[in-house]
């Protein structure tokens, strides 16, 4: 079985199992499975089941940031142009266009962070289940991943953190000209004077 290079297993990983309170380490699945017990597949499955469900939170939360980043970046956009335009605050414009920039371009930043951060939560999530699926009857998730390698010829797949990651970099380029105008507006006003 294939699977995309980030969710490979790991050959040769600790298997570990509680028993009785105990925590079992073993190499061999099929020893952590039978030091378990019976209750081992009922266990398995209902830990499976809420794993998935983390599995989907965690994705959902993802959704959240981006959502939450887009409109914090937008209205920071919208507030500066609306308080020069209107003279709200009683700060310099060229300031004001400055610290705007920096701030968003800080922004941009941390969501890069936060989106590869998500990406390797994923990625290791993803891992754990392909792990618990070797001792059920259907490993949905793996066939899943190896139907999409087999049709990679035939369809476009883009991995939403390879589309999800440019979206702060096209929002960083308003304050990138934004800093560039107001460094620039600044240098002019304070050393062509001279």
């Amino acid at each position: 079985m294939q699977f995309p290079d980030e969710l490979k297993p790991e050959i040769n990983q600790i298997h570990s199992v509680r028993s009785d309170d105990k925590v079992i380490k073993t190499n061999s699945p099929e020893l952590a499975k039978n030091n378990y017990g019976e209750n081992f597949q009922l266990h398995l499955l209902e830990e499976y089941k809420i794993y998935v469900e983390m599995m989907d939170r965690n994705s959902a939360r993802r959704g959240q940031i981006n959502a939450f980043y887009t409109t914090l970046l937008s209205a920071i956009l919208t507030l500066i142009f609306t308080s020069i335009e209107k003279s709200i605050l009683p700060i310099d414009k060229l300031f004001l266009l400055l610290l705007s920039a920096l701030l968003g371009i800080f922004l941009c930043f941390v969501w890069i962070i936060n989106i590869n951060s998500y990406k390797q939560l994923s990625s290791l999530k993803f891992k754990v289940i392909h792990e618990m699926e070797k001792y059920l009857p259907y490993p949905c998730y793996a066939r899943e991943w190896q139907i999409l390698k087999e049709e990679k010829k035939n369809i476009q797949y883009w991995r939403l953190t390879q589309v999800e990651k440019y979206v702060p970099l096209i929002l960083a380029v308003p304050y990138l000209f934004l800093l560039i105008y107001s460094l620039i507006q600044l240098f002019n006003r304070y050393f062509t004077k001279i």
